[in-house]
């Protein structure tokens, strides 16, 4: 009788290679999909990225010149409140001349008319520069010298007031007519003094 092993044919024969469900040019492209995929997915996350900056940028800017604005505003405000504070300034510096200008030719007419002796007469009376020249006529010298004592005794001129004309008319019916010019600075006692020299201080050359 003859025997077969059929299960040690079985496993002696060659088995077959399992069949690939892709194939290798189907690898390549959709390797290369993936790679598309993935560069695209990059670039647009890189310009979402710049998106974002650039809006933070714009934002950022923006809030700036609102800023600058506000800050023009406030700087145009200030300056104008300088100018005016200046105006005002000036406007008072103005005033207090003027009411010292309005005082003192008050007191020099009061000076003047404290200073003119029995047979003196002003006739005119100009100023420039702080220099009062006077006119006037008196019937005898001593009253002219008297005048001019008068003056330099007083606070509000200064020493000495010069005589730069007198003459005598003869009159028959009037007797002696002296006519004369006197010159009279002006010294304002109300006025600051001026501050004085320090010790170290040297003269200008």
């Amino acid at each position: 009788m003859i025997r077969i092993n059929l299960l040690a044919a079985d496993r002696s024969l060659p088995k077959a290679p399992r069949a690939s469900f892709i194939a290798p040019a189907q690898r390549v492209t959709v390797g290369a999909a993936l790679l598309v995929v993935a560069t695209a997915g990059g670039i647009g996350w890189w310009y979402w990225s710049l998106s974002a900056e650039s809006a933070r940028l714009d934002a950022e800017i923006a809030r700036a010149e609102t800023e600058t604005q506000q800050l023009r505003s406030v700087l145009s405000q200030v300056q104008k409140s300088e100018t005016r504070k200046a105006q005002l300034q000036q406007r008072v510096t103005l005033i207090e001349k003027l009411r010292k200008g309005q005082t003192a030719p008050v007191h020099l007419l009061d000076e003047l008319s404290r200073s003119v002796p029995d047979r003196l007469w002003l006739t005119a009376m100009t100023e420039q520069g702080g220099a009062f020249t006077i006119d006037g006529q008196t019937t005898s010298l001593t009253a002219l010298s008297d005048f001019v004592t008068n003056l330099e005794g007083s606070d509000w001129f200064k020493r000495p007031v010069e005589i730069i004309d007198s003459q005598v008319d003869h009159n028959p019916q009037t007797g002696e007519l002296v006519r004369f010019t006197v010159k009279a600075n002006v010294n304002d006692p109300t006025a600051p003094a001026a501050p004085a020299a320090g010790r170290g201080s040297q003269p200008a050359r």
